[in-house]
């Protein structure tokens, strides 16, 4: 009996944490440096594994950069003209609604080419993380070397 409710018990656990809804994190992109030039995005995200539902938060002043979403061709030239979506009003936070790959620029003009461009793999909420985070992005400067992750419920 005593061997059962053992079973039992070790069971209704492994149940009960199925349903549990992974944590979304809050990314603080750049950590403390934030959203600026000169900071090599590339190797902030290395490392991280991104997920639906995550955040990203690009802190900067209002007016002074944007957070436009584009598409991977646009990423690669650093076009703004044609953004998914676009913020100037700083910070700006960004849920990651769909799994694949994001790309984020600057669109004030030499931003991008500066180093402002980020490239996000997210991976379904439920599945595994995707691995590496990023895809390459040109090599700069160094990103300060702190990582901000929050756990956001």
């Amino acid at each position: 009996m005593a061997n059962f409710n053992a079973k039992f018990l070790f069971c209704f656990a492994l149940i009960a944490l199925a349903a549990v809804p992974s944590l979304a994190v809050m990314y603080v992109v750049g950590d403390s440096n934030g959203w600026a030039s000169g900071i090599n995005y590339a190797d902030w995200a290395s490392g991280k594994s991104f997920k639906v539902g995550d955040k990203l938060s690009f802190n900067y002043v209002g007016g002074s950069h944007t957070v436009d979403e584009v598409s991977s061709s646009d990423y690669n030239s650093c076009d703004p003209a044609n953004p998914i979506s676009t913020d100037n009003n700083g910070p700006t936070t960004i849920t990651l609604k769909t799994a694949g790959t994001h790309y984020f620029i600057c669109g004030i003009p030499g931003h991008c080419s500066l180093g402002m461009r980020l490239s996000v793999t997210v991976a379904p909420a439920g599945g595994a993380a995707a691995p590496g985070g990023s895809t390459a992005a040109p090599a700069l400067a160094g990103n300060g070397g702190s990582s901000s992750r929050l756990r956001y419920t």
